[in-house]
């Protein structure tokens, strides 16, 4: 089974089974950023919460075994138009470079790790409108002379 398919039916069995992510990740016992990334095909699963989220969505083998699959991690190189993505392409645009410079002051020359990484996005009540709040966590990864 294709990553791609296996996303098609992942996402019809969440839908007929009326879950959200985070009540997903939470039967699964993962990260709801995680587990949405790994059903969209972006990461993989280890066998016991591949086959668990399976069980929680009544999916086939074949999905476990496809979410158990090393992800080819590949994306449009272009201009995102979706306006929630677009935003997100938008504002590391803007503050991309302030980011790396602040990161570079406070750690030195190195990145921030994707993989050594957790996100949480929680929702901020506000009489002036919601917030939406986007904490990522990354290991420092320091560049290496040699």
């Amino acid at each position: 089974m294709k990553k791609i398919e296996m996303t098609e039916e992942i996402l019809a069995a969440k839908k007929m089974s009326g879950l959200t992510w985070e009540e997903i990740a939470e039967k699964t016992s993962l990260g709801s950023v995680f587990i949405t990334s790994a059903c969209l095909g972006m990461n993989s699963l280890k066998k016991e919460p591949a086959d668990k989220l399976c069980e929680v969505l009544n999916l086939p083998k074949e999905v476990s075994l496809s979410l158990q699959e090393y992800p080819k991690k590949t994306w449009d190189k272009i201009i995102p138009t979706d306006p929630l993505i677009y935003r997100f392409y938008e504002a590391i645009g803007v503050y991309g470079e302030s980011i790396k410079e602040i990161i570079g002051e406070k750690f030195g020359d190195g990145i921030m790790s994707a993989i050594d990484f957790s996100m949480h996005i929680d929702k901020e009540e506000n009489p002036a409108g919601d917030r939406v709040l986007i904490t990522m966590n990354g290991k420092f990864l320091p560049y290496k002379s040699w």
